[in-house]
């Protein structure tokens, strides 16, 4: 028999994550994968207007299923076999609707991404209520919420399916407001009992994660450019500053410990949906490393400069955001603070210099990250005189 679900400890010594969440984020990075994939073919083709919007929404179901696990689990983990046989679900939910990426975003069909969601929605809502029936009073009111928001945004959903393309970012933008308001809605007579620590681990390991696929999908670019043409001094500058860049990031993002500013619900909230456009820009830095050397070997339909732009625009996405949710609680003085939105604007005009803008905005990542340490170890030295 399974064990009775019950709420974990918030102040847990040791907590860690758990290898059934390292093999979830890996296979939801597949998902990650096939979404950096259809946003590099479609800008490559030009047609911003449809990759991008297309981008923001997979990316935002991958995202948010991933975020609304990650926070149950740091609650009431339990980790016996019902528990894994539902997150294996998830994982099959994640899997089917990776396969409809494509589908999603050549012919605005979202049926099967539509059934993925469901599947994964569907084991969510048997955890919560899994959770209700281990809890009493308030804790079992907040999961009995969760299960039903869950449940009617999932409903919701069904617009994609059955209203007009007209507008299907209308149906996006309102079940997405209302998909991010229930954990404050659903908590707001009770916190659940998430765990400081363990979130912040959680969000690194993803981060990391979706940072290996950027190098991945921009090695088969780089790859796949050679065996056609064999221009490597073309394809140099580009593989070394999308390297140079996607370090720089790793760098700036574990730079500093995160744990103790997660207080409170309020300062968690924000921290976590913004990392919907940390996750999502670092994933499209790879997207934008393939267009690069697809234009630089000539089989993109973009200029040089609107190329370059596709690893520019999410490279100082990525470095700004980093420093608004996430770096800037920890750093001190006016010129610690300054760095990376300033290298953000640097990694942006760096588009002006064409075939070597990818060089130029990992070689300013780079100088940040050079920057960030000797202010730190400055900082050091003048606290320990």
């Amino acid at each position: 028999m399974p064990v009775l679900m019950q709420a974990r400890p918030r102040d847990e010594q040791h907590r860690a994550a758990t290898p059934l969440e390292l093999f979830f984020d890996l296979c939801f990075v597949v998902a990650v994968a096939q979404a950096g994939r259809q946003l590099a073919h479609a800008l490559a083709e030009g047609h911003w207007g449809h990759g991008v919007p297309g981008y923001l929404m997979v990316f935002f179901a991958v995202w948010w299923a991933w975020m609304n696990f990650s926070w149950f689990a740091s609650a009431y983990d339990t980790d016996d076999w019902l528990y894994r046989v539902v997150t294996l679900v998830q994982i099959a939910g994640v899997l089917i609707l990776a396969a409809g990426v494509p589908r999603a975003f050549g012919h605005s069909d979202f049926g099967v991404v539509w059934f993925g969601y469901l599947v994964m929605r569907l084991a969510l809502v048997s955890q919560w209520l899994r959770a209700a029936h281990g809890s009493q009073g308030a804790e079992r009111r907040t999961a009995l919420r969760y299960a039903w928001g869950v449940t009617v945004c999932q409903v919701g959903w069904l617009g994609l399916l059955l209203l007009p393309k007209s507008v299907l970012p209308w149906v996006f933008l309102v079940v997405a407001v209302a998909e991010l308001s229930v954990p404050a809605l659903a908590e707001r007579q009770r916190q659940t009992a998430w765990h400081p620590h363990h979130i912040a681990e959680r969000y690194g390991l993803f981060t990391i994660i979706v940072l290996g696929e950027t190098i991945a999908a921009a090695t088969v670019a780089v790859q796949s450019a050679l065996d056609d043409n064999d221009e490597l001094s073309t394809l140099l500058p580009i593989a070394a500053g999308g390297l140079l860049l996607v370090f720089a990031a790793y760098w700036i993002y574990f730079a500093v410990p995160i744990h103790l500013h997660l207080r409170s619900n309020r300062q968690a909230f924000l921290w976590g949906y913004g990392h919907y456009l940390v996750f999502g820009s670092a994933a499209a830095i790879g997207a934008g490393i393939e267009i690069a050397v697809e234009q630089a070997s000539g089989k993109a339909h973009l200029t040089v400069y609107e190329a370059a732009a596709c690893v520019t625009v999410p490279g100082a996405l990525f470095l700004f955001t980093v420093w608004l949710i996430h770096s800037r609680h920890q750093k001190r003085g006016v010129a610690q603070q300054l760095v990376l939105p300033v290298t953000s604007v640097l990694v942006l005009a760096c588009t002006a210099a064409g075939q070597w803008a990818v060089l130029s905005a990992g070689l300013a990542a780079s100088v940040a990250v050079a920057v960030g340490v000797t202010l730190t170890a400055r900082q050091g030295t003048a606290l320990a005189e």
